[in-house]
This record gives structure tokens, sequence and C-alpha cells, in this order.
């Protein structure tokens, strides 16, 4: 028997035969391909923010922010949340379960940065209270991007396009604008449906009770409760207060003869308790919602900016016109 004839090859000749079965060697100063859709640039109240890619380690504070996360599907974005003013709705219940909570209220400074988050996202500007240690440029300082819900933004009347940019924002700052896109176009088609439901309904003249004793702290015309209320069929009658939400006199009140008090519930202060203060306060007898009880009632994170607004509306209506209701 006889073996095959090795043939041996001058190691020259080996060299581009090896480099032909080898991947070639990416330069050092090739850059990385981006992730799809960053870079990307958004200002936010006045505050720039550039994103190489999504972060990865958010934190929320205040339920309607977080429960914008939730919609998204983006909990496993969050390392920590904060701040609920009551539960958050059963659909996200879940997901919100498998997020840390870093405070029942706002956390701490120390609390926060124990987290070590790359994202904060807040939804009341005392999210972000410097005093606290909160501020958005400290929070810079320490190498976090920050986001403030536009409803605090210092501009105009709060809108549902604002809503809608809103959501648009945060799905492409994480890199999911697909996931924002089908939110929106669900959420144009229900109030739309509203809106064709109150076509030639007259409106009715609402004051908001959130709370208070020696005056009345109520919603003004520049949050998104005002376009909530005229959405609903409502004409907000502190719609000429220049803020989301403000003090106003009893004396007002009486004076502007609202036909319908709508109750934001929240607190340790019950609904029941704020309709029997209004009733049993003799300056407002002759209010003729007061008069003939007619009470509405929304949660508080109903009324802010966030993905219950369009639920709300349509909520808010069924009880300022019941005809109309589904």
């Amino acid at each position: 028997m006889s073996w095959p004839r090795r043939v041996l090859l001058p190691a020259a000749a080996l060299v581009p035969l090896l480099a032909g079965c080898s991947p070639a060697p990416r330069a050092a100063d090739e850059p990385a391909k981006a992730a799809p859709g960053f870079p990307y640039t958004v200002t936010n109240c006045g505050v720039e923010n550039t994103f190489q890619a999504p972060p990865k380690r958010a934190v929320t504070m205040n339920q309607h922010v977080t429960e914008i996360m939730l919609a998204l599907g983006l909990e496993k974005s969050l390392v920590g949340t904060a701040y609920l003013d009551d539960a958050v709705l059963p659909a996200y219940e879940k997901a919100y379960d498998s997020v840390p909570v870093l405070a029942k209220e706002y956390p701490s400074k120390e609390a926060l940065l124990a987290a070590n988050p790359d994202f904060v996202y807040g939804g009341y500007s005392s999210a972000f209270d410097a005093k606290d240690g909160r501020g958005r440029d400290d929070l810079k300082d320490a190498g976090m991007a920050t986001r403030l819900n536009t409803e605090y933004c210092p501009s105009g009347r709060t809108s549902v396009d604002d809503l809608y940019r809103e959501v648009t924002e945060v799905g492409r700052t994480f890199g999911v604008p697909g996931r924002a896109e089908k939110w929106i176009a669900g959420a144009r088609a229900t109030v739309a449906a509203n809106e064709k439901r109150l076509k030639g309904v007259a409106p009715v003249s609402v004051f908001v009770y959130d709370s208070g004793d020696k005056t009345a702290f109520t919603a003004g015309g520049k949050g998104i409760g005002n376009e909530l209320i005229t959405r609903a069929g409502g004409r907000n009658v502190f719609a000429d207060l220049d803020k989301a939400f403000g003090d106003a006199t009893w004396e007002q009140v009486v004076a502007r003869r609202p036909e319908v008090v709508v109750i934001y519930d929240y607190g340790s202060t019950t609904v029941e308790q704020k309709k029997k203060r209004l009733l049993d306060d003799p300056a407002l007898r002759d209010v003729p919602a007061v008069k003939n009880r007619r009470f509405a009632v929304l949660p508080l994170s109903d009324t802010v900016l966030g993905v219950r607004v369009p639920d709300a509306v349509e909520k808010l209506a069924a009880q300022l016109h019941p005809a109309t209701a589904r």
C-alpha cells in the first residue's frame, strides 16, 4: 500500500490562503454602526439631549409618565419608579409590578443615584426640585439625561396634540417609534368617536374641585384638564386662570355659577368628603351645580398628560351628557 504524497508549500504562499479564510479586522477608528433611528436629538422644555442609543436604565417619577412607559412596553428599560396617585391601570399592573419602587413619593437624590439611572423622566416640575438635589442640571452633571412631561413646559395651552408629541418623543428616545405610532392611532380613533357622539351638544359650565378649604384649588386653562373638559362637552369656568392648576376664591365660584362640579379623586380626602364640604357651605347653596347636586368624578391620574386622556374624555362626557353615553 502507498500513502498519498504531501505537497509542502513555502510559508509565503500560505499567507494569502489564510487571509482568505479570516474576516478582515475592523479598523480601530471605524465607528460602530448606530442603532436604527439614532443618534436622536430632542429638545424638551428648553433642555436638549442627543441619544446615541436608547437609554437602558430609566427611572420614572409620577404615575402618568410611568404609564406612558408601560403603554409602550418599556418596563424592561426601567430600573425604578416612584410616586403613584392611585392604582396603575389594570392592563399595566403586571408590568408595573416588575419594576422596583424607589419611594412612595419622590426619592431622595441618594436613592435616585443608587439606582444608577441613565435617564430620569418626571411628570410634574416638582420631580426636578433643585432644592432636593434633583434639578435637571444637577442630574445632567451626574451623567443622567432627563425629560419633563410637556404639560409643565413653559408654553401655551396643553392639547391632545401635545400628548401625541409626548408619546412620539418618548417612543423615539427608546427606539420604539412603531409602538408610539400604534398607540397614537388608537388614541385618535377614541377621541374622534367621542367628538362624533357629542356633535351638536351644547356645552355645560364646569368647575373643577381638586382640593382646598379657604380657597378652591382648581384646573386652570393651561393644562390638559382644560382640554379634557372642552372635548367632553364642557366649558371650564376657570379657563382664564393662566396655569394648569391654581387657586380661585369661593366668591369667584359663586359668581361664575357652574352647572357641574368635577371632583378630582386622589389622596386621603375622599370624594364624599369633598362633596360634603361643598354641600355644607352656605355660600355655595345657590350655585347651580351644588343646588342640583350635579357632580362628576375623575381620578387625578386621568386628568394629566398621560395615556389615560382619550378614555378620560369619554368617561367625563358620559357624566356631563349622559344621553350621549355608549
